[in-house]
């Protein structure tokens, strides 16, 4: 993990992280790993997020002033409707993504009402609790690994302005399938291990192109991964630190009701 003590630098490493349930916040381990990850890295200018929670084509930015969070769960206690993050919004940042991604019969799209969802706002809670970095949330405007690894190589500049490109998902993810018992199952499902075992490898060996195919070549992943929303934001990451030498740090690894958490950092 790279260590910077919070000072800032021009050079931010992109990082997909498993963001978690509304409820990871009565988790203390996993918060705690949270927040002893952004302590170590380096102090963010601003925050790009691509959330598994929000799909539209063609790709859009959300809200560049502090709105609302958007609380996109349903049947949670009344609690969990309360949590606020008043981060300040990054009108600068999104005039940046418009720059890179905008251009000839390409305009970029602004919801301007739409708040954070479930995936930026739980772990950023956790990470930056002082809500005081400027965070921007964009779309995923397909699942398509190659589009959205193009679209991470485009952001890919952004980190040289102290843009922490944030992919938030999940390692596997299977709600049919959780096992319920306990959040820190001692034995995971089998199809959970073996996929996050392939995944761990993978990235470990930078193997892109081997990522890119995880649907033909990673194991089990009919049932890790049924449907691919909470995998697609690591394209996004993964372009994002493709044109470095790419090393993959794991922050996080462990399992939630038998779901991957692994969290990664791409330098």
């Amino acid at each position: 993990m790279i260590g910077m003590g919070g000072d800032r630098t021009s050079r931010i490493p992109a990082v997909f992280l498993s963001h978690g349930a509304p409820t990871l916040a009565d988790d203390d381990q996993w918060t705690g790993e949270l927040a002893a990850w952004a302590a170590n890295l380096a102090t963010p200018e601003s925050i790009l997020v691509v959330s598994a929670h929000w799909e539209a084509a063609p790709l859009m930015v959300g809200a560049t002033e502090t709105v609302p969070l958007l609380y996109d769960f349903y049947g949670f206690p009344e609690h969990y409707y309360g949590v606020t993050y008043e981060a300040p919004g990054a009108p600068a940042l999104a005039d940046s993504v418009g720059k890179l991604l905008a251009g000839p019969g390409q305009p970029l799209y602004q919801d301007r009402d739409r708040g954070l969802d479930h995936g930026a706002y739980v772990p950023l809670v956790e990470m930056y609790p002082e809500a005081d970095i400027p965070v921007l949330q964009v779309s995923m405007p397909t699942l398509d690994p190659a589009e959205l690894f193009d679209i991470g190589r485009t952001l890919a500049p952004l980190r040289d302005e102290g843009v922490l490109i944030l992919g938030s998902g999940f390692s596997t993810h299977n709600l049919r399938e959780m096992n319920m018992a306990a959040p820190a199952a001692s034995a995971p499902p089998t199809w959970s291990s073996e996929f996050d075992d392939w995944l761990d490898r993978t990235l470990a060996a930078g193997e892109i192109d081997e990522l890119m195919d995880f649907q033909v070549k990673a194991p089990a992943v009919s049932l890790a991964h049924p449907r691919t929303e909470h995998f697609a934001p690591l394209f996004v990451a993964l372009g994002a630190a493709a044109d470095d030498s790419l090393e993959v740090d794991t922050a996080i690894d462990g399992f939630w009701y038998g779901l991957s958490k692994r969290s990664v950092q791409m330098t």
